[in-house]
Order: C-alpha cells, then sequence, then structure tokens
C-alpha cells in the first residue's frame, strides 16, 4: 500500500511511463472492502488498463470523532483481497496526508441538493465526500473512476461536480450488490444481530413494494412503503423520497416515466440508504 501523496504520484508516473496512453481507473473507498467491491474492480477492468483503489476513512464525511471511530477498519484483509484481484495500486493515506489542515481544508461545496436526503441528516456529508473526491480526481487524474449506485445521490453529485470543475474523467457506475435478502451488501449488514437483520430485510421489501404500484402514482408508491415498515419498531425511516434523476429533485403527483425511489432508516442504532429505479404510470 501507498500511504504517501509523492509516493503515489512516483508510482503512477512509472505506470505511465512504461505504458504510454495506458487507461487508468480510479475506485475511492472508506475500507472495510466486501463483495459489493470486488465488483466494482471488475467493472474497473472492463473500462481500464491499470486500476487505482484508494483506501481513506475520511473524517469529512463523520458527525463525530466518536462514530469515526467506530467505523470498522481492515486494513490487512482490504490489502489482502485487493492484491488477489490484481489491483495495481492502492493508496491508503493517513488523515494528517490527505487534510493537513483538517477540518480547515478549502472544501467543495454540494450546494444545495448536498442538503436534501442524506444531507438533511449529515448537512457536513456531502461537502465532505466531495472535498476528498476531488483531491483524488486531482492526484490520480484518472480516465474513469467507478462508483456503486446504492448511493445514487453520491453519483449525482460526483458527476455534477465532474461537470461543473471540468475534471476530464469519465464516470462509470455498477449496480448495487445484493445478498439473497435482497439487501445491499454493506460491512453495516454483518454489524446486525439476526433479529435486526430479520427488520432490516423490510427495507429492500418497501422498494419492491414502490416499483409494484408505481403504475399508480407516486402518493401509491409512498404509502406501499409505509404500509411495509408499518409495525416495524426496530426500523426508524429517516426520509422516503421519489425523485426525477435527471435532476435528483422531488417529482410531482401526476409524473410518469423513469423515477428513482430512495430511503434511509436506521436499524438497532445503523444506519443504511438504498433505492430502487421505478417506473411511474
Amino acid at each position: 500500500m501507498i500511504s504517501t501523496i509523492d509516493g503515489l504520484r512516483a508510482r503512477l508516473a512509472e505506470v505511465r511511463a512504461a505504458n504510454p496512453g495506458v487507461r487508468v481507473a480510479l475506485i475511492s473507498t472508506i475500507g472495510s472492502l466486501h463483495d459489493g467491491h470486488i465488483d466494482l474492480v471488475h467493472r474497473a477492468r472492463e473500462v481500464a488498463d491499470v486500476v487505482v483503489v484508494s483506501i481513506f476513512v475520511n473524517p469529512l464525511r463523520f458527525s463525530s470523532p466518536a462514530e469515526l471511530a467506530a467505523y470498522p477498519r481492515t486494513p490487512d484483509e482490504d490489502a489482502r483481497l485487493l492484491e488477489s484481484l490484481g489491483v495495481e495500486v492502492v493508496f491508503a493515506p493517513d488523515a494528517a496526508e490527505l487534510l493537513p489542515h483538517g477540518s480547515a481544508t478549502t472544501k467543495v461545496s454540494a450546494g444545495d441538493l448536498g442538503l436534501r436526503y442524506e444531507g438533511r441528516s449529515r448537512p457536513f456529508y456531502f461537502d465532505g465526500l466531495l472535498t476528498v473526491e476531488a483531491k483524488l480526481l486531482h492526484l490520480v487524474r484518472p480516465d474513469v473512476a467507478v462508483y456503486g449506485e446504492r448511493d445514487r445521490q453520491r453519483v449525482f453529485l460526483v458527476r455534477r461536480m465532474v461537470r461543473d470543475l471540468f475534471f476530464d474523467v469519465e464516470i462509470a457506475t455498477v449496480e448495487t450488490v445484493r445478498g439473497d435478502d435482497g439487501l445491499p451488501v454493506s460491512t453495516r449488514v454483518g454489524m446486525l444481530e439476526e433479529r435486526d437483520l430479520a427488520a432490516a430485510v423490510l427495507l429492500p421489501a418497501a422498494l419492491d413494494a414502490a416499483a409494484a404500484n408505481a403504475d399508480r402514482g407516486v402518493d401509491a408508491c409512498i404509502a406501499a412503503v409505509q404500509s411495509t415498515l408499518m409495525g416495524e419498531p426496530r426500523i426508524r425511516l429517516e426520509y422516503l423520497s421519489v425523485v426525477d434523476p435527471a435532476t435528483f429533485l422531488p417529482v410531482d403527483e401526476g409524473s410518469s416515466g423513469t423515477a428513482l425511489a430512495l430511503i434511509a432508516a436506521t436499524v438497532a442504532g445503523h444506519r443504511f440508504i438504498d433505492n430502487a429505479e421505478i417506473y411511474l404510470g
């Protein structure tokens, strides 16, 4: 693993000098890698010659030092997994390397949209996320950056940042990897006790209900989700929205065509987000 910016630049210079015209893909992560990240690497292999994976537990994405400290870190396991996948460059800096001035660093603003949905409960989150994404794109200068679709708001905001700040990079996405129970594969799923897991599986079931009722309009979608979750005390719903994928703004009742149903909830203190593409009638 490379832990310094100088080391990263030197390694990428070697790669590009040895292979003129090589295509480089970047996958940015916060570590504790799982099957979803494996799919990101496979996708990166399809669109590029060299894969760079960053592992950085970004303190700007967490609401408190306690939340940051609680995030699981598995550097040895992550390193072995990436080596087995043949990843050429792994960049794993500490906070002082990538954020030498801490939270006082210059930040990228996600704007008003960064205060909706995920940003409503975590108003700091997307500014911190985009700030580090911009730093990584600047340092790596990839031809393509690969993201999972579980956090569609993140993908939307990164695409907009790339467009607005003139980053010369393509954005590729990978469909959400799900377990047999329908839940997106994530670190948090593995932290749930059995009874809490049984409650959590209602979240993808609720999105399925939204899709099944989409031909009846937005209100019917929302009612179907609420009905699915009703009576489960372990689930605390944070938000439920149906948005236009082109603007990420809520759609009006009476809208038709493709939309995204977004959901966020906590189960036994663990926070989950998910989404589903639906077709409004």
